[in-house]
Order: structure tokens, then sequence, then C-alpha cells
């Protein structure tokens, strides 16, 4: 009984896609080839993505799995696996969609609400499977329906809430459901609709204007707002203007304000009525008419000398000539203005310490306004300036910059500084005692002169400073070090040693060096001059060695020259000596040998 499996095939009927609520069938066929004519048992199992929906054991090659009425959660990937005689094979996969959704339930936890409060509502897809996304939608008369939505991974219903504004009055909801299946969505039909009756909490308030039509400065401005209340309870009624609370009252019926018109009430007022979420509002536009304009106030002069006079006037154009008006002069101060006149006019000799703003008041009929602020400005002169070097010295090192500062010691700010090269306007600075200059461009035979000037407004002029002449170090270049006589030097003789440089500024310090385990000085000295000499008077074998000198000037930068090599050795007398107590000795042996040889010889 040998066989074995040719393919394994899973079809639906009556397609792959059907529709809800319609019956369908999943058939597996198991396609085998035998030796012979015997019996074989069929295990069959269907599988949904990847979950068993269907087992079965069956002579036959076919088997089917029926679902008399499919539902949405049927849709999936279906799999048939046939195991017979310890052989296993399985089929490929079959999409089945089960097109559209069951109508979904809609429910609302009331059927009559406030203005303010929030409708609760339910809407469920009883027979659909998670994830769905939920629809719901507000729908009033003459409007377009708001509309919100709600993914549920996990849940076959979604609850919303909707807050119910003023102006609703009979309001209908709905919903529906969507899902996703292979990059589509599938929409069920609208829910039933529920309606919603809304009542209101109270009537849309009443602003009225309680004094006369013609409202002018001085007279009494009245507002009064009102409305109509079903429970007395955290009611409460808000005056605004331009967004700014002018009185509210809570748990009444009626609001009332009060006070002098000025022009500046002029405008929109606005009154609203609160009660927890519900919000009605009402508007009322008032025309306040001008008693008489703001006042002007004139200088004889905005910017004077100390001690000049100064005279303010304050001025205002009256349409009504019966109106007596007080005026008062005053300086503006952080801590409060102070009051310099009661009358239209002042006049002062002034100081510095008169710089500021000053304005005028007039006043009638409780209505006070006030000029636009003048500014005055008081200068005391500028004091002759000082120029000079910020690093201390009156000196630059060639290469770096050079800055420097003008100071002025007194005169009112703020102070006009300019910088001079020679002749030539270099920099022009506006600050209040002091300026700095940066010249980067020093050359090293620049003779010209700085100086500087300061102004301000004050009519004296010009003032400006010393010339400020500026020294310019030019830093050591190429030191060297010689001998005389160079390299070997007899002992006890003398030695002149030469440490020059190429170029650098005077006074110029040399120091000479002797190399030994740590390097000594033995010379140092400070010259007018670009070299130094050093008079070694008696050499000795202990100076033999290497040498180097060291230069530097007030540029600070030490230039070291390149090291020579002196070699102290015997002087000519101690050779002398030498070979006087080595030869003769020599000499007198070969002359006792010779003698003795010729000795011998004669015998």
């Amino acid at each position: 009984q040998v066989f074995t499996f040719n393919t394994v095939e899973i079809n639906v009927q009556p397609s792959v896609k059907v529709k809800n609520g319609a019956s369908m069938s999943i058939i597996c066929h198991a396609d085998i080839s035998k030796s012979a004519d015997f019996q074989l048992k069929h295990n069959f199992t269907v599988f949904k993505d990847g979950k068993l929906v269907f087992m079965t054991v069956s002579d036959k090659d076919d088997a089917r799995y029926e679902v008399p009425m499919a539902r949405s959660s049927d849709t999936g990937e279906y799999e048939c696996t046939v195991e017979a005689g310890g052989k296993t094979k399985s089929s490929n996969f079959l999409h089945v969609w089960v097109t559209g959704m069951t109508k979904p339930i809609l429910t609302a936890e009331k059927k009559e609400v406030l203005e303010g409060e929030v409708v609760k509502l339910r809407c469920e897809l009883p027979e659909e499977v998670p994830p769905l996304y939920f629809y719901f939608r507000k729908i009033k008369m003459n409007s377009t329906p708001k509309e919100k939505y709600v993914f549920e991974a996990y849940k076959n219903y979604s609850e919303v809430e909707f807050s119910v504004e003023e102006g609703d009055n009979i309001l209908q909801f709905d919903c529906f459901g969507k899902r996703h299946v292979q990059r589509e969505f599938d929409i069920s039909e609208h829910s039933n609709k529920t309606l919603v009756t809304v009542r209101e909490p109270f009537i849309k308030p009443t602003l009225s204007v309680k004094s006369s039509r013609n409202i002018t400065e001085g007279d009494r401005i009245q507002l009064e707002c009102s409305t109509m209340v079903a429970h007395m309870r955290d009611i409460e009624i808000i005056l605004q203007k331009n967004k700014t609370i002018l009185n509210s009252v809570r748990d009444k019926q009626v609001l009332k304000y009060s006070a002098v018109a000025t022009v500046e009430d002029s405008g929109e007022y606005l009154c609203k009525v609160e009660q927890g979420r519900a919000s009605k509002s009402t508007k009322v536009n008032v025309v306040v008419s001008e008693l008489f304009p703001r006042p002007t106030l004139a200088a004889s002069m905005s910017n004077l000398d100390e001690n000049r006079e100064l005279t303010l006037n304050c001025s205002v154009t009256l349409q009504n000539r019966e109106l007596t008006l007080n005026f008062s002069v005053l300086r503006r101060n952080s801590n409060g203005d102070v009051l310099l006149e009661t009358s239209r006019n002042l006049t002062m000799r002034v100081s510095v310490n008169d710089t500021g703003s000053y304005i005028c008041k007039a006043e009638v009929k409780g209505i006070v306004k006030e000029s636009k602020p003048v500014r005055i400005n008081v200068y005391a002169p500028v004091s002759k300036p000082t120029l000079s070097v910020v690093s201390g010295l009156p000196e630059v090192v060639l290469g770096k910059p050079l800055q420097l500062i003008c100071r002025s010691a007194m005169g009112t700010p703020p102070i006009t500084f300019k910088f001079y090269k020679g002749n030539k306007i270099q920099k022009t600075v506006i600050n209040d005692t002091y300026a700095t200059f940066l010249d980067k461009n020093v050359e090293q035979n620049d003779k010209k002169g700085y100086k500087c000037d300061a102004r301000n407004n004050h009519s004296s002029g010009v003032k400006t400073s010393n010339i400020l002449n500026v020294t310019v170090v030019v830093p050591i270049r190429n030191a060297s070090l010689g001998s005389i006589p160079y390299g070997e030097v007899e002992e006890g003789s003398e030695t002149t040693f030469l440490c020059s440089v190429k170029e650098g500024s005077w006074p110029i310090h040399f120091r000479i060096f002797r190399k030994t385990d740590r390097d000594v000085l033995v010379f140092e000295q400070s010259e007018h001059a670009d070299r130094v000499m050093w008079h070694k008077g008696t050499m000795s074998r202990q100076d033999t060695g290497t040498y180097y000198c060291m230069a530097s000037n007030r540029a600070n930068v030490d230039v070291k020259s390149h090291p020579i090599t002196i070699s102290v050795i015997l002087a000519s007398w101690q050779k002398g000596v030498i070979v006087a107590f080595v030869l003769i000795p020599i000499a007198g042996a070969v002359t006792l040998a010779l003698w003795w040889f010729l000795c011998k010889k004669k015998k």
C-alpha cells in the first residue's frame, strides 16, 4: 500500500468575496496517487490566520467547512492541512473577505439636556471583531454635522461626549463603523438616529444704557445687564470692555455698573451670563463725546546748556469757551510725578539734574487729561580729554595692535569721540565717558602722533587732547655669537666674545651662557647698541665647552644664537717644559749608550 500526496488545494464557495450574512463553504481537496485501490483515512484540518477553526476525519478526498452566516470576523487567511498514513501536506493560503459590516447600535445616556451640559453616546458593533474605527456625528438643522472618531483596538464598542452649545435646540446623533482589510476599508451603514432635546437654563441677557443717549465726558455712564434664570444656582453675570472685567455678580439676575465717563470709555461693552458650561452674551456700543482735547506742552528748547533759561507752556484748544481749566506742570519720576507749577507756564534756570521728561495736566469737572511727555536734555560741557595706551606705557611692539583709550572726566553724555593718527580721522565713537581705538597697522618708522577730541551737545564745542607719541618697539631678530680667537684657545690667554643682533630696539639685554650639565650664565649686560663684547681675561681648562648668547628687549621675546665650541689647550711654554722634561733624558740616554758602544769597540 504505497501512496503519495500530489497536491492539497483549498477553495471557497461562492467566491473569495462573501457578503456579510451570506453562507460560505471552505472546501479542502487532497490529490493522492496510490499503488493499488485501498482505503485511506484522511485527517482534514482548516486554519484561519493560524488558528484552528475546523477538523474532520474522512476516507474521501474532500472535506467541507460550512459557515451558514458569514460575518466580518470570518475574514482572513485560510489554510488546509491533510494527514494520512503518517504523511502530511498543506495547501497554499487563501484570503477570504466577508464584505460589509453589521449595522451599529447607538444609545444616548440622556434624551433631554441643558445648554452647557454634555451628551454621552455609546456606539456598538455587536458581531464585529476589533480593531475597529467608530465615527460619531452631531446633527442639527441647517448646519454641517460635527464628527468625532475613535479607534478601538480591543473593544467592539466606543463612547464619546458632545458638548451642548448655545443655540442647540433639537439634536440628532448617529454613528457608523469602519475596519481595515488588506489596505482597504469596510464601512458599515449608519446607525439609528437618536434624538436629544435641549432646554435653556437661562435666556440671552439684555444689556441697556440707562443714562442719556448723548454722553459727554464728566457725565455719569450707567449700564444694566439682566437675564431670566430657571434655577438660581451658580449663575454669574460678567460685564467686560476690551476683555477687561468691569463688574460681576453671582446668584443674581441683574448687574448694574456706573462710572464717570471719559473718552476712553467709548467702545463695545459685553455682558456675559454663565452657569456651569452654559454661556450666553450680548453687546452694546457706547459713544462718549470729548469735553476738551488733550493738552499740548511746548518747550522753548529741548536741548540746552546748563544755567540757561527754560520755558514750558501748556495749552488746550477749547470749543466751549465757558470752561475754565486748571493746569499743572510736572516732571516724570520713577517714584511718582513731581509737581513743579500749578499754572500753564513754567520758567526756570536749569542744571544737569533737570534733564528728564515733563508733562502738563488740564482738569475740569473731575476729568483730568495729560499731555504727551516732552524730553528736556541739559548739557554740561565736556572736559579736555586724555589719551593713553590701554596697556600703560606709550609704546607698542611691532606687529602687535595698539589699543588707545580716550577719556573725558566731565560732560553730559552722549559724547562723540574722534581718534586721529596724524591729522587723519581713524574712528568716531559715541559713548558716555570714554572710547577705545585699536590701530592694527603700526609701522616701524611710524612717526605720526595720536590725538582725540570730544564733544557733546553743549554749545562750547570740541575739546582736543594732547598729542600722544608712541614708541614702536622692534623685536630682536637673528642673534649671533663669535669669539677671538675662535675654536682653540691657549690656557691662560685672553678671549673676547661678541654677541650681536641683526635688528631690535635699544636697550638690548645680552646674556652669555656656557652649557654643562645645566646652562650657566657667565655674562650679562644691557646696552644701547646692537652688540656687546665680553673680554675673558684668563682662560682655563674648565672654560672648555659650548657657548651661546641670548638677547631680549621690551618686546619680551628671547632670541637665542647658534652655539660655538671653545677648546682650551696648553700654552707654548707649557709645551716647552714638557719637551724639556721628556726629550733631555732621552738624549742623555742615547749619548751614554753611544759612548758605551764606542768604548767597547776600541777594546
